[in-house]
This record gives structure tokens, sequence and C-alpha cells, in this order.
């Protein structure tokens, strides 16, 4: 029979990895890599807090064409720093620091990484990082923007720039430790029967981002220590005053760094190829080619960096070249796109929270991607570089889609995390919120930058006919702010309010739904055994599964 909802209440709470010790040290000192994906949530939800605090000091000071809300300086100080935030304590590591700790072993049937004492050092390595920069920032900060361009970051700046590269350099390290650990548990200790064609596509994501972190993360991180010599020393390296090649540090830069492009965006896609399966109750259309393009956008991305440099001087018999890669890195992406529509085709589809951001990615990285082509073509490129254009299309792809992922998998999969659900009906109108509010912000920015509207410019007084293009760009600047807001309210008011998840209240397949919610942990009771696919939803396509209802009790799983 079925239990009422106050014999429901009255059952004790399973032990899980939660509340099998509620000590500080124990979380502190923890190996298992649940518990440090919690605390990686923490911490970086609080840096994506302040990088928006900055975006919004930005949008502020561009509302009028001669805004003296922020000096000259002071404003490259809040962009420089909204860029370091943003990029290397947020986008690099919000999606394989947060779910790809918590559910990378769950998914493959293991204890925890290879190396759980290594993922704690990662944790606690990217969290001095932060600490070091922030105490950059408490003393003048940066101005030198994300990108550290040298001669100025090495010679002229008079700003913490070598405090700030030092606070990034600790940071890649963090991030090469998470990817070793990343490929050898994938490696070692998949489940009996998990073969590699069997591994969940987010997994390969994750396998492919790892690869990318390991070899390209060295490269930018001694480069910027070069860059701190050079400025320590006065021994020419990247300053032409001193014999060195400016030129030089921006190939070694963007060698790395259009790589990490894909290091922010191929776990999107991981997370988006679960959520389409899940959500149209269909096994993903050309999983061998969705797998394939994960691994082929990771080789080509070191073969493209030489896009950012059409107008630095490099010759344009290697602008030619570099351009056609740039085309051709766009056919495995479409790939996933087409597969992702193909597996929609006559599924069963259900638009709940995490279905929604699914299908807003899929939009705002459309648009993000076509108009990449524009900057990859040298001709249109010449008139669009260090324009507004150029920001419009880094924050479709690497907002629209690495942020949009990121909340439509930290929805998808917040009952199994923290074993709670939240209130559906306000998560999917803030899911919308999110979509317009993104593009009221963004998409008037293409315009900008196609007017001539330098990015980085505090003032634009002299064409006063932009400002029409900032005030809307503001006004989606504050409705985004809200729908970034309220997933923090109402996701936290869930871990004490929230009605208690079944362990797969989406009727989602894979090994992540087969544990209890939320896991032990040991994660699994008994190691499982992988016999079927973990997308195949033949049997149950017709069925219709629907996320509890907020003011119900369910039934935990296995209660009769």
């Amino acid at each position: 029979m079925s239990l009422t909802a106050t014999q429901v209440e009255a059952i004790p709470e399973k032990k899980n990895y939660l509340n099998h010790d509620h000590t500080i040290w124990s979380w502190l000192s923890t190996g298992d890599h649940k518990r440090i994906a919690i605390m990686y949530l923490f911490t970086v939800s609080i840096f994506f807090f302040m990088g928006s605090i900055m975006a919004g000091l930005i949008r502020l000071q561009l509302i009028s064409p001669n805004s003296t809300l922020l000096e000259a300086e002071t404003y490259n100080k809040v962009f420089s720093a909204h860029g370091i935030i943003m990029v290397f304590f947020f986008l690099l590591v919000v999606i394989p620091a947060i779910l790809g700790n918590f559910l990378l072993p769950i998914m493959i049937g293991a204890r925890d990484l290879a190396f759980p004492r290594l993922n704690l050092l990662s944790y606690y390595l990217y969290l001095a990082a932060g600490v070091l920069f922030l105490t950059g920032q408490c003393f003048g900060g940066v101005d030198t923007g994300w990108t550290f361009y040298t001669p100025y970051s090495s010679m002229y700046s008079n700003s913490q720039v070598a405090l700030t590269i030092t606070a990034v350099f600790i940071a890649g390290f963090s991030s090469i430790f998470t990817g070793l650990n990343f490929i050898a548990t994938v490696h070692k200790m998949r489940a009996p029967g998990m073969t590699w064609f069997r591994l969940p596509l987010f997994v390969w994501a994750m396998y492919a981002t790892s690869i990318v972190i390991m070899l390209g993360t060295p490269v930018v991180a001694i480069t910027l220590m070069m860059v701190v010599v050079e400025r320590t020393t006065h021994i020419g390296i990247f300053s032409p005053d001193l014999g060195g090649d400016p030129v030089l540090f921006e190939h070694l830069f963007w060698f790395y760094s259009h790589p990490a492009v894909y290091i922010m965006i191929l776990p999107a896609f991981g997370v988006q190829s679960e959520l389409i399966c899940a959500f149209s109750r269909r096994r993903i259309f050309g999983y061998h080619f969705v797998a394939f393009s994960t691994l082929a956008i990771a080789l080509l991305g070191f073969f493209v960096w030489g896009h950012h440099m059409f107008v630095s001087g490099q010759s344009m018999y290697q602008g030619v070249i570099f351009s056609l890669i740039t085309f051709l890195i766009a056919v495995p992406s479409a790939i996933k796109i087409f597969n992702w529509m193909a597996t929609m085709y006559k599924g069963h589809i259900r638009l709940q929270t995490p279905m929604i951001y699914a299908i807003s990615f899929m939009g705002l990285f459309v648009i993000g991607g076509l108009t990449g082509l524009f900057l990859a073509s040298m001709g249109t490129d010449i008139h669009l570089t260090a324009t507004y254009f150029v920001v419009a299309h880094f924050h479709y792809v690497m907002v629209g889609g690495t942020v949009t992922a990121f909340l439509g998998g930290l929805h998808y999969w917040w009952p199994k995390m923290f074993g709670r659900l939240y209130p559906e009906t306000l998560a999917k109108y803030t899911a919308i919120i999110v979509f317009v509010g993104f593009n009221v912000t963004f998409f008037p920015q293409f315009i900008l930058g196609f007017l001539g509207m330098p990015r980085r410019y505090a003032y634009y007084y002299y064409y006063p006919e932009l400002q029409p293009y900032h005030i809307m760009s503001s006004l989606g600047a504050s409705v985004l702010a809200i729908g970034l807001l309220l997933p923090v309210l109402y996701l936290t008011w869930s871990l004490k309010y929230g009605p208690k998840a079944s362990d797969s209240p989406w009727g989602a397949h894979g090994l992540e739904w087969q544990t209890q919610s939320p896991p032990i942990p040991q994660n699994f009771e008994t190691r499982p055994i992988v016999t079927d696919d973990v997308y195949d939803y033949s049997d149950d396509e017709n069925e219709v599964y629907d996320q509890p209802d907020v003011k119900q009790k369910p039934t935990p799983a296995g209660a009769h």
C-alpha cells in the first residue's frame, strides 16, 4: 500500500553524503567528490556574483555618452576584473568542477575519482588563486584586460599585474589536476560493462575537455609567467623596447585561449545531450557522431588561434589557413545541433525547466556560432575587430552557451544532488526571463559593433547616436540580473522546504539515477554492472514522467 504524507515525514532520513558527518573538518578534509563539488558550487557562485557586479557597473557607465560614474582608469580596472573573474574563475571552472566532479564517477559506476586527495588539492588551489586575485584587487586592481596583452602588461602598467597573473597561474594548476583526475578515472574506473560507446555523452565531453586542459593550460601558464619575468627583471621577451616580440605573446596566449573557449563550451555540449535525451524520451540520434564530433572540436581547437590575429601583422597566407580551419571547426558543432534536433523530432518532449534551458541554449549558441563566421572571414573581421560585435559574439557563445547549459544541468541534477525539488512553475518562468534578458542585453551589441563602437571604451561622446542601443543593453542586463538571482532564491529555499525527490524524478536513465537522492558516500551499495544503453528509452517513450508538484509529498522509492 502507499504511504501517507505523515508517514513519509516520519521515515528517518537515509544516510547520504550530506548527513553522514556534519563537522566542518569533515567537509574541509573530505575526499568525497560530491562534497568537493558542493564546495566548488558555493565558491564559484561567489565569484560569479562579484563578476556580475562588475558587469552591472559597466552597463551603468555606458548608459550615457558622457557618463562620469567611473573615471577612465577605474573603468579599465572594472572591465579587467570582470573579464578575469568570468573567464578564469567562473567559465573555465563552473561545469567541470561542479557538475563534472559530482557526476562523472557516478555516471561510470565508480566510488570516487581516481585521486580523491588531488581533487581536494585542486579545490584549495582554486580557492588560493581566488584569494590572491582578490588581494590584488584590494591593492589597486589590474587594468590590462583579461588578455594581459604585452608590452603594456609587461612594461608600462602600474597596476597589480604580477599578483593577478600569479593568481591565474595557480588557477591553471587547479584545472590541470582536475583534468588529470578525470582522464585517469574514465580510463581506469569504469564499471563492468561500461564500454567506451556506452559512456554518457556528458562523460565524453568531460574527457575531451580534460585533454584540452592538459595540453593547453601549461602553455598559457608559462607564457604568463614570462610576462612576470619580463616585468620584474626587464629581460626582453615580449617588449620591443627590450628586443622582444609582442606578437609572440599573442601566438602563445591564443594558442591556449581559443582552446579555452572549448574548455568552456564542450562541457555545455555534454549537459545539452543529457537534457535533450531525457526530455525527448528518445535515444540520442547519431551517438557516435556526437561523441566523435566532441573529440574533433577538441583537436581542431588547437589550430585556429590565428583568427584572433588577422590585424596583428601576421602573414595574410597564415590568415587564409587559419580562416579555413575556423570555418571547418563549425562542422562538428553543426553536427551536434542537427543531431539534437533529430533527437527531438517525433520525440515525446516535456517542456520542464531543464528542457527550456536546453532549447534556449540551442537558439543562443546558433546565433553565437553563426556570428563567429563573420569573425572567421578576414574581410569582415578587419571591420569588426575590437568592436562590440566581438563582445556580443563571445557572450552569446559563453554566457548564452555555458551559463545556460549550466543552469539547465543544475536544475536537472538538483534533485539528485540535494534530494529536494524546487518550485517548477517559478523555475520555468525564470528560464524564460533569462532568455529574454540575455537577448535584450547582447543583441543590440551586434548593431553597436557593426556601427563601429569599440569595446573597452568608457565614453562615446563622439557618437551619441549609439546611446539608444546602450540603454537597451543596460535594460536587458537588469532583466537578466533578475533571471539569474531568482534561481539563487528558490533553489536555496528548496534545500529546506522543497519536497523530497525520488531517485529519478524525471524518469531519466543512466547510473546516476539508479542511486538514491542524495547519493550515499560511496555512491552505490554494490558496484553496478552495465548491460544496457543508458540512452535507450524505447521501452518507456510513451510513458509520462512528471516532476512531482511542489505541494505533493512523493512516496519514497521502494516503499510499498
